[in-house]
């Protein structure tokens, strides 16, 4: 009996693990694919479109000379942004570690579905333990955006002509192309975390979360299309 019961344990891990394994190498072959397109076409994705923007604003802001209220209205705006995300990660830290208290008594409700998964409360806890990680890595890439939006705010406002070599229009757009990217990194964790979600249910549910999370993402990443523009 206890050599069955180790089998069938085993077989379920075995699952689980290849879930995890799968769905992890989706995600990297879609970025995989996306860095790939913008090698070709640099205005492939709305992340590659947003960083050349920025630049070219930064630029714009910069040449006029004189502080503009746009510039520091723009940055508030994304520093709340990233803000109230980060507070989200936050919150939902607090809840996802008031579940891992309560691992053994509601393990066998979340596994009610789970027909081909291991239903042990360690592996559960283990569960958990990634979305908490997942969750830490919101918060510390919105945090990141804040610092560095903040950071933008003082040097936009220092007028090109002073030629200073350290404050270039160029050296201000790589500090805010810098969060943007964590911007964009807090925003993927976020999406990551919908798989890992429904890997609690089972991880059957684990790779068709996977597969519609890849369809939702073409369509986001996608930059539309200009009129005239060769098919890729």
């Amino acid at each position: 009996m206890d050599n069955l019961l180790g089998l069938i344990w085993s077989h379920t891990l075995f699952n689980d693990t290849a879930s995890l394994i799968l769905s992890s190498l989706i995600l990297l072959a879609y970025h995989g694919y996306l860095r790939r397109k913008v090698k070709k076409n640099p205005a492939y994705t709305v992340q590659a479109v947003n960083r050349m923007a920025r630049t070219l604003w930064v630029e714009a802001m910069m040449a006029s000379g004189k502080p503009d209220v746009i510039a520091i209205q723009t940055l508030r705006n994304s520093t709340m942004a990233a803000t109230f995300l980060a507070s989200t990660a936050v919150l939902l830290i607090m809840g996802v570690l008031s579940l891992t208290g309560q691992g053994g008594n509601l393990s066998g409700t979340w596994h009610a579905l789970n027909a081909f998964g291991a239903t042990r409360s360690e592996l559960f806890l283990s569960k958990l333990i990634m979305i908490l990680l997942d969750l830490f890595t919101v918060f510390f890439s919105f945090s990141l955006a804040v610092r560095l939006y903040n950071h933008v705010g003082y040097l936009i406002n220092v007028p090109a002509s002073c030629n200073h070599q350290s404050i270039t229009p160029a050296h201000v757009a790589e500090h805010l192309n810098r969060a943007g990217s964590y911007y964009s990194l807090g925003m993927r964790a976020f999406y990551f975390m919908i798989p890992l979600v429904f890997w609690l249910f089972g991880p059957h549910f684990m790779l068709i979360a996977t597969v519609g999370l890849i369809a939702v993402l073409y369509r986001v990443d996608r930059a539309p299309k200009i009129l005239g523009d060769e098919p890729l």
